[in-house]
């Protein structure tokens, strides 16, 4: 096989490592032009209550609409560099999606951020267990990182093994 078809072959992977970012990117978090961000915190066990944080990023005050399915939960202005919080009531058992749309004069609802929101406590956590006890705080590496880690060393890899197989595959002669 001529070098420049193995050539070809190892540098597949690297073609598709440096396409999958781009792509990934456009679900994760939140994006530079975006008027707030969203940020849901833990379900209280007891009053189901779950705290909803709108942090405005621009210098003008910023509309909102804060949605749980088809229902509004809550309207409002963010003060310009401020943030606002809403309580968000889910019953024991349940989950919600609570969605943050921007409302403005051009475009009535433009999707910023959502999140799902579970209130996985039992009736015996909710009396005996105070909030605190029941979470550990986040501790480690960002997950997001060793992911890019991982794929960036199994596409070397994979590259590796392409570029092998391509010396040894066609056979000079019987």
């Amino acid at each position: 096989m001529p070098i420049a078809n193995r050539r070809t072959l190892a540098l597949l992977p690297l073609g598709a490592w440096l396409l999958l970012p781009a792509t990934m990117g456009a679900w994760a978090g939140s994006h530079p032009g975006d008027p707030f961000t969203m940020s849901a915190g833990w379900t209280d066990c007891g009053s189901g209550r779950t705290l909803v944080t709108l942090r405005n990023q621009t210098r003008e005050p910023a509309r909102f609409d804060l949605k749980a399915g088809s229902t509004s939960l809550a309207t409002g202005s963010i003060p310009a560099r401020k943030s606002v919080t809403r309580n968000v009531h889910v019953r024991r058992g349940h989950s919600m999606e609570i969605e943050a749309f921007s409302v403005t004069a051009d475009q009535p609802d433009t999707l910023i951020d959502s999140t799902r929101v579970r209130n996985s406590c039992s009736r015996r956590q909710s009396r005996h267990l105070p909030h605190t006890s029941r979470h550990l705080p986040r501790t480690g590496p960002p997950t997001d990182l060793l992911a890019k880690l991982a794929t960036a060393g199994g596409l070397l890899l994979t590259g590796a093994v392409f570029w092998w197989y391509s010396s040894v595959w066609p056979r000079g002669s019987f």
